[in-house]
């Protein structure tokens, strides 16, 4: 997935998207791009002292095996000292440390970010009901459509999956903002078919991606 930033002229497409998408409908689209969803740091550094261990015991039986005497304060020495320069490692460098936490922990972490976002942004707090966040979050390799409870009632989770399937391949391909703006245009099209902007429809949310 994508790791760069996002340009200025990459923030004024989405921008210019979500405005063109809310002008055939009364929902609202927030957009949120995060570069991780936690730091991390305990969680890498748990799998990581699991790892050390499974490692040291599998050396200490090739060492029996190879008739070689090692002085248990010594060893204990050794795996202290490993110990220690994994965890200067994994926090000098927390890029490193999304590597030791497992796929499942990884996007149960994103999505709750994603929701917290829905609710800090305020899209829950829409006059009908019709507020959509589109959220990725890169470090996870995540993406997520969440829409209110206006817009549940109406539209299955299908089609969000086929929103997040298409913006999680175009980051795959270095193409972030392409996949912002196609996924707004789809969203927008979707809301508009449900809820279409009716006489004195007023903008309840900023046109704008945030990153955090």
């Amino acid at each position: 997935m994508a790791t760069s930033s996002l340009t200025h002229a990459d923030h004024e497409r989405i921008a210019e998207a979500i405005r063109t998408a809310e002008q055939k409908t009364g929902g609202e689209i927030y957009c949120v791009v995060a570069r991780s969803s936690d730091g991390y740091f305990f969680q890498a550094a748990f799998t990581a002292t699991l790892a050390l261990f499974a490692v040291s015991i599998a050396f200490a039986y090739v060492l029996e095996a190879l008739w070689v005497t090692v002085r248990l304060p010594h060893f204990l020495i050794v795996q202290a000292v490993a110990a220690v320069s994994l965890y200067i490692l994994l926090w000098l460098i927390p890029r490193l440390r999304i590597h030791f936490v497992p796929r499942r922990q990884r996007y149960k972490a994103a999505h709750a970010n994603a929701v917290k976002q829905f609710l800090a942004r305020n899209v829950h707090r829409t006059a009908e009901r019709t507020g959509v966040l589109i959220f990725v979050s890169i470090a996870e390799r995540y993406a997520e459509v969440v829409a209110d409870s206006g817009i549940d009632a109406k539209v299955g989770q299908h089609v969000w999956d086929g929103v997040v399937r298409d913006l999680t391949a175009h980051a795959g391909d270095d193409r972030l903002a392409d996949g912002f703006v196609n996924a707004i245009g789809t969203v927008g099209a979707v809301l508009a078919e449900h809820f279409p902007i009716a006489p004195g429809d007023i903008n309840e949310l900023d046109d704008h991606l945030v990153e955090i």
